[in-house]
């Protein structure tokens, strides 16, 4: 037997991780909401995995499992004070699902956009504990385990995020509603149709756009129906001329993406409830678009 055959220790360390890779970026996406933030951290998650004495690792996917998520902890606790200078409003990066309607989940939970950003509310220990149980399933020992708590206490955090998600958002839609209330709204809303928005717009709808700083994107929420309504029919002669329009998906749900010349220019998501649209969002960060795009799958 020559030397070149023997059995490389890190095709086998490779072939684990790949195997968990979906998991963890899942995992990572859902505590972060940001793809780049995400992927970063799975690639020191792969760095680390490189790097440990795996004779004394006996479940391989637990080990990951941990450390993705420990580090999406630490990130996530200095990207809430970062997020404090970000111009505008902030939006989790969108992502393209068709190809993982779950993104590595056991169930799609925590994963629109709009539970995404209601989450951002909770800690990032909070958050990650809602993930853990609610997307992936884990039971309530092993969510104390790699978030180094007991259990009554991995409970409580789970509770908590789900509280706080059903204060703030009702039941929601069917995708094909969804979609059918989305058409109508492009529609509207390119058109100027002042009493179709107010129609099928709820009471406290907040409408959010996301530039980062560009030029065009409104730097606070616009908030109420009356307020909302106006403002898309102020701006769509503007906005709206010229424009192409695909229909993608981003985060388990029918989205528009939007261009101008041939660029892409935003993305457009709702956020659909029995009563009506209660969230509109822009993505028109362009960092944030290019990282949705290059997901996208064509």
């Amino acid at each position: 037997m020559h030397a070149g055959s023997r059995p490389d220790p890190l095709d086998g360390a490779t072939k684990e991780f790949l195997a968990a890779r979906p998991q963890l970026f899942g995992i990572a996406y859902r505590v972060l909401g940001s793809a780049v933030e995400a992927e970063d951290v799975v690639q020191d998650t792969w760095v680390r995995w490189q790097n440990t004495d795996r004779t004394k690792v006996k479940e391989p996917a637990a080990f990951l499992t941990t450390v993705v998520t420990r580090l999406a902890i630490n990130l996530a606790q200095s990207a809430r004070v970062r997020r404090e200078s970000y111009v505008g409003p902030w939006l989790p990066d969108p992502v393209d699902t068709t190809e993982d309607p779950q993104l590595g989940a056991e169930r799609a939970e925590a994963l629109e956009l709009a539970v995404l950003l209601l989450l951002e509310k909770l800690n990032p220990v909070e958050r990650t504990a809602y993930v853990l149980r609610e997307a992936f399933d884990y039971p309530y020992g092993r969510i104390a385990e790699i978030l180094e708590t007991t259990e009554a206490n991995a409970r409580q955090l789970v509770s908590r995020g789900r509280k706080h998600l059903a204060a703030e958002r009702t039941a929601r839609v069917t995708r094909v509603a969804h979609r059918r209330l989305l058409k109508v709204f492009l529609s509207a809303a390119r058109t100027g149709d002042l009493s179709v928005l107010e129609d099928i717009l709820t009471a406290d709808v907040v409408s959010y756009s996301d530039g980062g700083g560009t030029r065009g994107a409104s730097r606070i929420p616009v908030r109420g129906r009356t307020h909302v309504s106006r403002y898309l029919v102020a701006f769509a002669p503007r906005f709206w001329a010229g424009t192409e329009i695909r229909w993608v998906e981003a985060n388990g749900l029918p989205a528009v993406l939007i261009s101008s010349g041939g660029k892409p220019v935003g993305l457009l998501s709702l956020d659909v409830s029995e009563a009506g649209i209660d969230r509109v969002m822009w993505m028109l960060n362009p960092a944030k678009l290019a990282s949705y795009l290059a997901s996208l799958r064509d």
